[in-house]
This record gives C-alpha cells, structure tokens and sequence, in this order.
C-alpha cells in the first residue's frame, strides 16, 4: 500500500473530525494533514499573521498544538501501516493526545512555511510515541514528544 501521497486525516471518520488542529470540518482549524515519507511523516503549516507572539516571531502554543495534531496523525498512520491497511478501511484509527512534550530550541519566525517531521519511537497495544520536529528555513526550532492513544470509544459520537 503506497500512503504517501494520502493525508490520514482526511480519511478520519465525520464524528471525529472537528479537531483544531487537524479537523478537515472545522471551519476555523488549522487543517493540518500529515502525510507518510518513507519512515517518517510530514506535514506543512504556514502560521499566519494572528499566530503572533512577538512581532515576527509564532506563538509558542501554535507550536504546541501543531506538533499535537502531527503527532496523532503520525499514530494513526503508524497504526494503518503495522496492520498493511489504506486509511480507508474499517476500522478506522483514530488517536487522542495522552501526554505532550514540547522543547522550544530557538525561536520560530512568522512568514515561512513550518515543516514538520515525525517518527515513531514506541508502537505498543493502542498507545504510539511519536517524536515531532518543527523546521523553518531549514532550522529545528522546537521538538516534541507525543504519548498517543487510539480513541476510546466513548468520546466517539
């Protein structure tokens, strides 16, 4: 199965598809989607004028949250390759945040396209760890440990 040119968010069931960060059906989100690079995943953001901290410079929360969502993406993505399935199929792997670690390097300028590389450190049960780095202009600018879970079944609608 080739995975890389499908986002698995936007394969994420319609119940579970609000999020902030990655909600393709949340008007106002950040439509983050993450994409599988051979051992790694990536995604792309472009913070935009709003997301300011200082003059210049991204909001550390904005950071936070896209290595969040990058992060469960990365264990979804994870969870559909261990089993050899297309996102599409039945059922669908959806991950909820447990814990989240962010280490902010140097600071994260406005106006440029932020990568997002992602890779996974532990794949056990339904929990993944991911390990999430933020790049602008080519530069590591903040990294991140997502502790993944697979959804249970009563935050689902």
């Amino acid at each position: 199965m080739d995975f890389k040119d499908l986002a698995v968010q936007d394969f994420y069931p319609d119940d579970v598809s609000y999020c902030y960060g990655c909600g393709r059906l949340n008007d106002h989100g950040h439509h983050l989607r993450s994409y599988s690079e051979g051992d790694e995943t990536v995604a792309h953001f472009i913070p935009e004028p709003y997301h300011t901290a200082i003059p210049g410079y991204v909001y550390g929360g904005l950071i936070a949250s896209i290595i969040d969502c990058h992060g469960t993406g990365t264990a979804a993505i994870a969870a559909f390759k261990k089993e050899n399935r297309s996102y599409d199929s039945m059922p669908p792997f959806r991950f909820v945040t447990a814990h989240l670690e962010v280490d902010y390097l140097k600071p994260t300028p406005l106006g440029v396209e932020l990568e997002l590389r992602g890779k996974v450190i532990e794949q056990k049960g339904k929990k993944v760890i991911t390990e999430i780095t933020v790049s602008a202009n080519g530069e590591v600018t903040a990294r991140g440990k997502v502790v993944a879970v697979q959804m249970p079944e009563t935050m689902k609608k």
